[in-house]
């Protein structure tokens, strides 16, 4: 059972026990705090998205702590709390989207219906390798 089918399951309990207790009173009781939780949860959602907004697309802080943070089953607004941008979209089936930090290290994460299926790391070439083909071992 998913998040969305146990929360219609405890708001019809709700609405249930609310009758059986109170009648016609407990039903409007009910139906008042299932309509709170709900703004809650829009409200929730929204600030997510003002904030995401807010930043450049695509950008992250660090893509290494964004990598890190990531786990399976994660959802599109929880992957927006954690980068606190919207991501660049690079292909539709599967949905995937990539976010990248100022030294060019980027994150990209595969969604299926709406939560992270796989991501993965990709570090930035380094320009001036310390080893490169001037430097010459005996």
């Amino acid at each position: 059972m998913n998040n969305a089918a146990l929360g219609w399951a405890l708001a019809v309990l709700g609405l249930a026990a609310g009758y059986l207790s109170y009648g016609w009173q407990g039903v409007a009781l009910a139906t008042t705090a299932i309509v709170f939780w709900l703004l809650l949860q829009f409200s929730r959602a929204l600030r997510a998205l003002r904030q995401a907004g807010q930043a450049p697309v695509g950008q992250v802080a660090n893509a290494v702590m964004l990598h890190a943070g990531l786990r399976v089953g994660l959802r599109l607004p929880d992957v927006l709390r954690l980068t606190r941008s919207l991501g660049r979209k690079t292909a539709d089936d599967p949905e995937t989207w990539v976010w990248a930090d100022a030294g060019d290290d980027e994150v990209e994460v595969v969604l299926q219906q709406g939560r992270v299926q796989r991501w993965q790391l990709k570090r930035a070439v380094q320009a001036h390798s310390p080893r490169g083909p001037e430097a010459k071992s005996n």
